[in-house]
């Protein structure tokens, strides 16, 4: 009986130190966003063990002991953070991120008994995991190079039709190929327009032009779209013409030279995206041919491509915006072909205000969704 007093006595008191070690760890966790204070004295510190959550912590070291001292996180022997020569009396802060894991801390001086610092997993340093490294990037990237040789292998290819239809003085021939030339310039519009000196060439509208239409500097695209389709005549063109040919075989050259950086996909296309969405609202975009709605569409697709390349990592960072990014694409696409009349558009100038405004309305957002992309692949 006396034994069986006695075993559940020492039962008793080491459950009270257990409790006890439990309550202090727990008293000395930091909570999120506060800074957590280490008190140094002569040989303790105090807490000495500490429990953070995984992210940015601040510590606050005051040295309330007779001796100049430092603090110091390690991981093995290797010093993550450390503040030295804290003079008597005095206080520094550091503040450092950190990683689940355990970690010792020194206390003062180096004959003290080292503490130890526990990181617990949190929802930021989860989504730090979840986020791809630059490694993942290689596949996208070198599929995406592909993909704008391919188009402007194809952009070369059509506008070789059409400026050949337009030098022959076939007007009719001209306007039907006019659309289909530049559908694969739309589709890589995202990078080629980073090419500022072929992007004016190629595809300005007269508006940038001191004198518009009658400016000599307008040429590309729209000053065909403008003679075809305003003035009904290929007199004149053929300059125009081979001009455009030359600038889209330069654009060919280029791109084949391209180094495209991981955070220039997304970016360009919501930045591309909200420029088509101001063009949509006013609708100048193909002033002449009125074909605006059948570039929007080429437009999303571009852009599709990018979003669909990166859709792996990004289910893998934020399953959430991958759905979302999904189902704004479709319904952008949706919204184009609603206006479709027997698989084909209307010219654009029918429209209403409304509808051209549901249209730019659908653009932003599809847009701003793309935005988050980055942040979303720790890109930012």
């Amino acid at each position: 009986m006396k034994l069986a007093i006695l075993g559940a006595l020492a039962l008793v008191i080491v459950a009270g130190v257990v409790f006890y070690l439990a309550s202090q760890a727990a008293k000395h966790s930091a909570t999120p966003g506060g800074a957590l204070t280490v008190t140094i004295g002569d040989a303790t510190c105090d807490p000495n063990e500490i429990t953070v959550p995984a992210g940015p912590t601040r510590f606050e070291i005051v040295n309330k002991s007779s001796r100049t001292v430092e603090w110091e996180i390690l991981d093995g022997v290797y010093v993550v953070e450390e503040r030295e020569n804290i003079t008597p009396g005095l206080s520094r802060t550091m503040t450092v991120k950190l990683l689940p894991g355990d970690y010792e801390i020194t206390c003062g001086l180096l004959s003290n008994p080292r503490g130890k610092l526990h990181v617990t997993p949190s929802a930021a340093s989860d989504a730090e995991a979840a986020k791809p490294s630059m490694v993942a990037f290689i596949g996208p990237l070198a599929e995406y190079k592909v993909f704008l040789v391919l188009e402007t292998n194809a952009l070369v290819a059509a506008t070789q039709s059409f400026t050949d239809a337009v030098k022959a003085g076939d007007v009719e021939l001209a306007k039907t190929l006019y659309e289909p030339a530049r559908v694969s310039y739309k589709h890589i519009e995202p990078v080629a327009d980073r090419f500022a000196d072929l992007d004016t060439a190629i595809n300005a509208r007269a508006v940038y032009f001191e004198k518009q239409e009658e400016d000599p500097a307008f040429g590309g695209f729209h000053r065909l779209e403008y003679g075809l389709f305003a003035k009904h005549s290929t007199e004149g063109l053929a300059p125009f013409a081979d001009k455009l040919l030359a600038d889209v075989t330069a654009l060919q050259q280029r791109v084949r030279e391209l180094q495209v950086p991981p955070e220039t996909l997304a970016a360009s296309a919501a930045r591309l995206l909200n420029k088509v969405a101001d063009s949509a609202a006013a609708g100048d975009e193909d002033r002449y041919s009125h074909t605006d709605l059948a570039d929007f569409q080429a437009n999303v697709e571009g852009s599709r491509k990018i979003v669909t390349l990166l859709r792996p990592l990004t289910e893998k960072a934020n399953p959430d915006l991958a759905k979302s990014l999904d189902a704004q694409i479709e319904a952008t696409l949706a919204k184009l072909a609603s206006f479709k009349q027997q698989d084909q558009y209307p010219a654009y100038d029918r429209l209403s205000e409304a509808d051209r405004t549901a249209i730019a309305g659908q653009l932003r957002a599809l847009a701003a969704e793309i935005a988050k992309l980055n942040a979303a692949l720790g890109l930012e």
